[in-house]
């Protein structure tokens, strides 16, 4: 936990990671006496000093400058992050690109991944309100012969997703039945997209505290859920995020590719939701491969249909200030859009 910046500190972190998001070139203190800063030379080398001690700064081999680290940019979301607005020309293309006729929501939902995307070069993912909103009514096991059974998921807007599985030797269909019973007191009732999550994180810790293991039953109630999500978590500009991958490697490469080409991971991206636009920054993304990314994710709210997730994937040194505002006029558009697409389509079944 970092102690709050003195006002002259914070200053100089605004501007290196500023200056450093616009050019990609480290900042020296010459940079941030003419952005502003109003000391010495000499005293902004100490002070550099400082916020590079507090590792909010490193220093590259190659130059006298300084760069942001990822703590660096973490503290400047949570304290110096001032949202640029987007510009006119941008939110007429963001109506322009929604102007046009749309034959279903998901239409839209797709449109929006690919616009994010055009405008800022970066990967855009987008979560329509339907898949958000649905929430897991059941999840049961019906048994077919000794070893083979009938998985069933139901979410309340009635979808339902059921696979055959055969029991693992080691697991007694007693267990079966407790571990169903503890995933169901658990998450029935949730949105399926906090079932996502907590498959991942808290489910597995509750379910080792019972039993050795629990081979095979996440892995299938994780594999339905994808199924569920699959085709409706929309992407624009898959490959952008490969432009800003520094490594060479070949298997690092290949990796990233075949990541930005599975729909469950990208998924997994998108945890719930607690403010209206939230950034998170190299390992808060979980993932090895995104260690040098950043995600701004911002929900969308359509009356009497539920919240939607749009989101941009992109270098940790993105601009910050200009993606925010960006992405919040960009929900907001999207917001409009489908409100009103809504309300045609009530009209018409009046």
């Amino acid at each position: 936990m970092i102690n709050l910046l003195t006002e002259r500190q914070g200053e100089i972190l605004r501007v290196i990671i500023q200056n450093y998001t616009t050019t990609g070139q480290p900042v020296g203190s010459k940079t941030l006496m003419e952005g502003g800063i109003a000391a010495s030379s000499a005293t902004i080398r100490n002070e550099m000093k400082l916020l590079e001690e507090l590792e909010l700064l490193s220093k590259t081999h190659s130059s006298s400058g300084r760069i942001p680290s990822m703590k660096g940019y973490r503290y400047y979301v949570d304290h110096l992050l001032s949202p640029v607005q987007a510009h006119p020309n941008e939110i007429q293309r963001i109506r322009q690109e929604f102007g046009q006729e749309f034959h279903e929501i998901n239409d839209i939902i797709q449109q929006s991944a690919e616009i994010l995307s055009s405008l800022t070069s970066y990967t855009a993912l987008a979560l329509g309100p339907d898949v958000n909103e649905r929430r897991l009514t059941s999840f049961k096991i019906v048994p077919l012969n000794h070893r083979q059974v009938v998985a069933i998921i139901v979410t309340d807007k009635g979808n339902v997703e059921n696979r055959v599985f055969t029991l693992p030797s080691h697991i007694r269909s007693e267990e079966l039945e407790v571990m169903i019973r503890i995933i169901n007191d658990r998450l029935i009732g949730e949105p399926l997209i906090t079932v996502y999550h907590r498959l991942r994180t808290e489910i597995p810790i509750i379910l080792h505290k019972y039993f050795q293991t629990t081979e095979g039953i996440l892995d299938l109630f994780d594999r339905m859920l994808n199924h569920l999500f699959e085709e409706k978590i929309y992407v624009g500009g898959q490959m952008n995020l490969l432009d800003f991958e520094g490594s060479q490697d070949k298997v690092q490469f290949k990796s990233m590719y075949s990541f930005m080409k599975n729909p469950e991971e990208l998924t997994q991206l998108l945890a719930p939701r607690n403010t209206m636009i939230q950034i998170k920054i190299g390992s808060e993304l979980g993932h090895e491969l995104l260690e040098n990314m950043s995600l701004i994710q911002a929900s969308y709210d359509i009356q009497g249909h539920g919240k939607g997730t749009i989101a941009l994937l992109g270098p940790a040194n993105m601009p910050y200030s200009k993606m925010f505002g960006l992405v919040d006029v960009f929900r907001r558009e999207l917001a409009v859009t489908l409100a009103d697409y809504y309300r045609i389509l009530d009209s018409s079944i009046e």
